[in-house]
């Protein structure tokens, strides 16, 4: 029976553009929107931005505009990017649109005034408040200590280490990611979301294990259901209770009934899934009330493994207790990680920018196969690998795939007019075999289960050319004899490159679009399996269908941002000019082992940026027995105003154990072109004394500013 369906996307923050995270997860959901239409079904795909929240209205302070127009400007630069990869929502719309304040407000009104008794209770809590801003501080722009891990540096609402969720007050040894400044405790009225009332614990008990969903994800949920431990040694039992409430200044949509209290952007946020949905059915002429409270309508999100919490355990609460249907289910994915699990960074040249991979001139349904032979039904990280992206594309798409069209549609055309003709009979058993695969196709796209489909459809690619192996159409039409057989054999290939379309038409829409023009056929279903094309059918000539990949886009593609690249083109420019320079003479009766370096100018010294640095984490380096990797904190922020953070790589490992370093404050030569080693990007220079002569007086010696030194300080 046809299905009506509805399916969203987690929606991006609007305080900069997708990253490719972001786009796996649009083309994971697409794929899966395209099969379900391929099926028959009726499929409403919605997405729009998350715009509310401190640092948005912090960011747009920055840039000099308002909040709104910060986020539409945002919004602008969205269009290229999913129309790039063939991603196509039914709607994209926006949290602060008139349809989210309504439906924000309506719903926390049905749970305040809920008739088995209010879910919402006001409390007066202590908050934190950066005395140096002068504002309470968001949970996001509280950093430190997990309190169940201890993971550092963790934002103040949940950790990404170990999944927890708690309150900013939790944290241990908290600071503002604003100022640095240590945050005072204030008193303040705030709402609360009753999650620890039994009728939301006996619901959110069942629902998310019921065997909906992912058995991983489920597990973990159930973990937050038993009893806790605090970190004043005291501890609670279930589920606590939700803070919805922030203060102003906030940008963000009012709490009815309370001046100044505006709800906290992940009450608002998912609410933001049915106001994308409203706004699409207002455009249609459809009554959303009646469209929702369809008992058949089917409501999926697609979200990433960090956000488990709020859309498990906030999200169907909200919805069951405010009188809304629940998700059918929510399906979960891994990170992206690249080239053997390095985590994204722009300024290291280890990010993938989705935007500059289209730039460059790639093909975007190389990246939607990659990943999708790669992603599966389980919440499982997933690696970029460039020289595994290269081999998957040129070995399957092109040569498996693309090459079973390219020839026998030649030999058709100029022999035959593109005229199909019968099909013989070990041909007609291949074609059987194609097609009983259908079912088992099926199941694993409904599944999401993507590189076990294109596994499955690249064995039947295999089948094929191995048929064309066999008759070797190539010296069949050297034989004027053979004209017929040559006509069949033809035949099946471009029958059987049909239906391998087919199957590979969710994840590559594109080609799939080239391949029903080429063939004179209309778009392409999987009822189009078992509806063969006749004989005496006539095909197009054939044009090719896709390029191989060029090993110099992906070197490209991997580049470090232009300032990184041409720094360190001009200093290898100059090591190439310049011979090996001696080694430092040992001379006993200088200090260090070493003479004094010929005197410079104050200019010359005043070019040399060094600046107090912090080192937050540190850890040895595998195959090197020589070199430490230091996560250092410069007091450097981006561009929406979060701690960023440098990798620097130094030779210090003789002396220190990684341990040893973590919490201490160092000196940063902050403006030293970052260098590429074996190891990664390294991004500047911690400052050690060592003595000229390393055999008589071994040691290396890390500079330590005095106390009340903070990072960023410049050393003049």
């Amino acid at each position: 029976m046809p299905r009506h369906i509805f399916v969203t996307t987690a929606l991006p923050y609007a305080n900069g553009n997708f990253h490719i995270g972001h786009i796996m997860e649009y083309i994971q959901a697409d794929i899966w929107v395209r099969f379900q239409r391929m099926m028959g079904h009726t499929v409403d795909f919605c997405g729009a931005d998350d715009t509310h929240g401190a640092p948005i209205m912090i960011a747009a302070e920055k840039a000099g505009v308002t909040p709104q127009q910060f986020v539409a400007d945002i919004a602008a630069g969205r269009k290229p990017y999913l129309d790039g990869f063939h991603i196509q929502f039914d709607n994209w719309h926006s949290t602060d649109a008139p349809e989210n304040h309504e439906l924000a407000q309506s719903i926390y009104r049905a749970l305040r005034d809920n008739s088995e008794g209010s879910l919402i209770e006001a409390r007066s809590i202590e908050q934190f408040y950066d005395p140096q801003k002068g504002m309470f501080l968001p949970d996001r722009f509280i950093k430190g200590e997990c309190p169940r891990c201890h993971g550092k540096d963790q934002y103040g609402d949940n950790c990404e280490e170990c999944g927890a969720v708690y309150a900013p007050t939790e944290l241990i040894n908290p600071y503002s990611a604003l100022s640095g400044a240590k945050p005072e405790l204030k008193t303040s009225e705030h709402f609360f979301f009753k999650l620890s009332d039994p009728r939301c614990v006996a619901f959110l008990t069942e629902w998310t294990q019921d065997g909906k969903l992912q058995p991983e994800v489920a597990n973990k949920i159930k973990e937050w259901f038993t009893t806790r431990s605090n970190p004043d040694g005291s501890t609670s039992t279930g589920l606590g209770d939700w803070d919805i409430s922030r203060d102003a200044p906030y940008f963000g949509i009012e709490i009815p009934d309370a001046p100044g209290k505006y709800f906290y952007v992940w009450l608002d946020a998912p609410i933001g899934y049915l106001a994308s949905l409203k706004n699409l059915c207002t455009r249609r002429g459809v009554d959303f009330d009646a469209y929702l409270a369809n008992p058949a309508l089917e409501q999926y999100h697609f979200i990433g493994k960090d956000i488990v919490t709020f859309h498990t355990l906030f999200w169907p609460a909200t919805l069951k207790f405010s009188g809304r249907k629940v998700p059918s289910n929510i399906f979960v994915h891994g990170f992206l990680t690249v080239n053997n699990g390095e985590k994204m960074s722009k300024s290291r040249g280890t990010g993938l920018d989705p935007l500059k991979y289209l730039k460059l001139g790639m093909n975007p349904e190389w990246l939607r196969y990659y990943l999708a032979a790669k992603l599966s039904g389980r919440n499982e990280d997933i690696d970029f690998n460039a020289d595994d992206f290269m081999a998957r594309v040129n070995a399957d798409l092109i040569g498996k795939y693309v090459n079973i069209a390219s020839r026998a549609a030649g030999f058709l055309t100029k022999r035959f007019g593109g005229q199909l003709g019968p099909v013989p009979e070990d041909g007609a058993a291949l074609l059987h075999d194609l097609r009983e695969a259908r079912h088992n196709i099926e199941q694993l796209y409904e599944a999401r289960e993507t590189a076990k489909a294109l596994k499955d459809t690249m064995l039947l690619a295999d089948r094929v050319n191995a048929y064309v192996d066999l008759h070797k159409p190539w010296d069949l039409a050297k034989h004027p004899e053979q004209s017929a057989q040559l006509q069949g054999v033809c035949t099946v290939l471009i029958k059987a490159f049909r239906i391998l379309t087919c199957y590979l038409k969710p994840v590559l829409p594109a080609l799939a679009a080239q391949v029903e023009r080429f063939m004179n056929t209309p778009p392409l279903t999987f009822a189009s399996i078992v509806q063969p094309l006749p004989a005496g059918h006539v095909i197009d000539p054939y044009q090719h269908l896709m390029q191989r990949v060029d090993e110099k886009q992906l070197d490209a593609l991997f580049e470090p941002p232009a300032q990184v690249e041409q720094a360190q083109v001009a200093t290898n420019n100059e090591v190439k000019k310049k011979t090996p320079a001696p080694a430092t003479p040992v001379d006993p009766s200088a200090p260090g082992g070493e003479a004094v370096a010929p005197t410079i100018s104050i200019d010359d010294f005043a070019k040399v940026d060094l600046r107090i640095a912090k080192i937050v984490a540190c850890q040895a380096v595998a195959g090197s027995t020589k070199l430490l990797q230091l996560t250092l904190d410069a007091g450097e922020q981006d561009e929406v105003g979060q701690p960023k953070t440098r990798n620097v790589f130094s030779g210090i490992a003789s002396l220190y154990q990684p341990e040893q370093l973590v919490g201490k404050l160092t000196v940063l030569v902050a403006n030293l072109a970052p260098r590429k080693m074996k190891f990664g990007l390294s991004e500047g220079m911690v400052l050690a004394a060592s003595h000229a002569d390393e055999k008589s007086h071994p040691g290396i010696y890390v500079l330590e500013p005095s106390a009340g030194a903070t990072p960023g300080l410049r050393i003049r």
